[in-house]
């Protein structure tokens, strides 16, 4: 699926604001994509640009190997289908469909073992979008789905739309769905405490409320119930059930009334040290 990857173009034609090449840098490469091309800016020193190096945020490697081409047609060589980002279709031109759509066409495309070329998404100035004679250069017109009362995006903001999606796309296509990558669950979460925990922790719950006159002997209002499927669904692990049953005998008899304990104040913040619940 690299390879896949590797063949998505993102191609800025006329782009006037240096900052937002490089925050469109930044936008390609968080979704995995590298190939960005950028066709007769303003700015031809674009790479080295301050504003663009900033907001190209640990991206600097795509800034700097971006390709730069005097019209659009050399931008889009090599290509094998393009696609013109507009927020609506033209009289003349491709047909138009949504961006999810564009973006499954998209990935059956590169997978096409017989089809060789790139595939891109084109984007226009951030002023006026994409001339009809651009979008005469690609075969299709991909839309992001925006508000009637607002329709148009920041340049970058539109690169990382595209590239969230064909990224979603290539993943589909793949089997891996939206499922989170390894590097995402950095922190496992303790296993579910044992039947056996549970049940002594309810049972100390149950004289913790009977204490402070919550529930009474019987339950008549089947509190201890509720508790039970609320805890249920909570899945406390071992260390969780000490902490909540070192709670409870808080609340049954309070430290400082507890015999042969010294009277002292309380710990700032009412801190709870952890230690098996007696």
């Amino acid at each position: 699926m690299k390879d896949f990857f590797s063949r998505v173009r993102f191609v800025l034609a006329d782009p006037s604001i240096p900052a937002n090449i490089g925050a469109a840098a930044r936008a390609v490469k968080t979704m995995g994509f590298g190939s960005l091309w950028v066709s007769n800016p303003r700015v031809c020193d674009y790479r080295g640009d301050p504003d663009a190096v900033r907001l190209s945020t640990q991206a600097l490697d795509v800034l700097r190997s971006s390709r730069r081409t005097d019209t659009l047609s050399e931008a889009l060589e090599g290509v094998r289908f393009a696609w013109a980002l507009s927020g609506y279709d033209r009289e003349y031109g491709p047909p138009i469909c949504g961006l999810e759509e564009a973006a499954r066409s998209s990935a059956r495309m590169l997978a096409d073992p017989g089809a060789a070329g790139d595939i891109a998404f084109v984007f226009g100035t951030e002023r006026d979008g994409l001339a009809n004679s651009e979008v005469l250069l690609c075969q299709g017109i991909a839309a992001i789905p925006a508000s009637e009362s607002m329709t148009s995006l920041n340049l970058a903001q539109a690169v990382q739309v595209c590239a969230y999606e064909m990224r979603r796309a290539l993943r589909l296509a793949s089997g891996e769905g939206g499922t989170l990558l390894p590097w995402e669950k950095r922190f496992r979460r303790a296993a579910p405490a044992s039947a056996e925990a549970m049940d002594g922790f309810m049972g100390h719950l149950e004289r913790a409320l009977e204490a402070v006159g919550m529930t009474a002997p019987g339950d008549p209002h089947r509190i201890m119930e509720r508790l039970r499927t609320l805890f249920d669904r909570a899945a406390p692990s071992d260390d969780e059930v000490v902490l909540l049953r070192a709670i409870c005998a808080a609340v049954i008899r309070p430290r400082k009334a507890r015999p042969g304990q010294p009277q002292r104040a309380a710990e700032p913040g009412g801190g709870w040290r952890a230690g098996r619940a007696r």
